[in-house]
């Protein structure tokens, strides 16, 4: 088996992901940049430019965050990343997802999250989804695309601890 590739180009009918690059600072930032956007998440300030600017920088420092891009616009929508692969457990998380509202309703999020998974399950069994406890919006969607809650666990948000639900997905048989 070979490594896992955190940052491959994927596309879909819908969305095609590509590894963040620092020049899509300004584009995904007038995506972030929509106050609706944080209201359910721990970190309900990401809209602000300061703030976002960490999230961004932590992005890129990840290796594995990708933009999603509008197929039909050709326009940056939202993002996701990998982060965290465990060779030794299979299993790595899929987290720190957004989408401009116009892209609410779950078949762009159903998209993003399918062609991540089908990556991911070339090289992992179960891969992990950590959400913010206020966050139903979020909960929900992961529930949906099969994600079962399997604990908490403990998350800084900037000198504020939150136990978030942890879900796991795992590979299909």
């Amino acid at each position: 088996m070979s490594d896992f590739e955190l940052q491959p180009q994927l596309a879909g009918d819908l969305l095609e992901l590509r590894p963040l690059h620092p020049d899509d600072w300004e584009d995904l930032f007038a995506v972030a940049s929509d106050p609706m956007i944080w209201e359910q998440h721990p970190a309900h300030n990401r809209y602000e430019e300061k703030v976002f600017k960490e999230f961004f920088a932590g992005a890129l420092e990840s290796g594995g965050a990708f933009v999603a891009i509008d197929r039909k616009t050709q326009k940056i929508v939202g993002s996701s990343r990998y982060f965290g692969y465990d060779p030794a457990k299979r299993e790595i998380e899929i987290g720190w997802t957004f989408l401009a509202r116009s892209h609410w309703g779950g078949i762009y999020n159903g998209e993003m999250k399918r062609l991540m998974l089908d990556h991911a399950f070339q090289f992992v069994d179960a891969v992990i989804f950590v959400v913010g406890p206020e966050n139903l919006r979020s909960q929900k969607a992961v529930e949906k695309i099969g994600g079962i809650a399997t604990g908490r666990r403990s998350v800084d948000y900037g000198g504020t601890i939150l136990e978030n639900v942890v879900y796991q997905l795992k590979k299909p048989a």
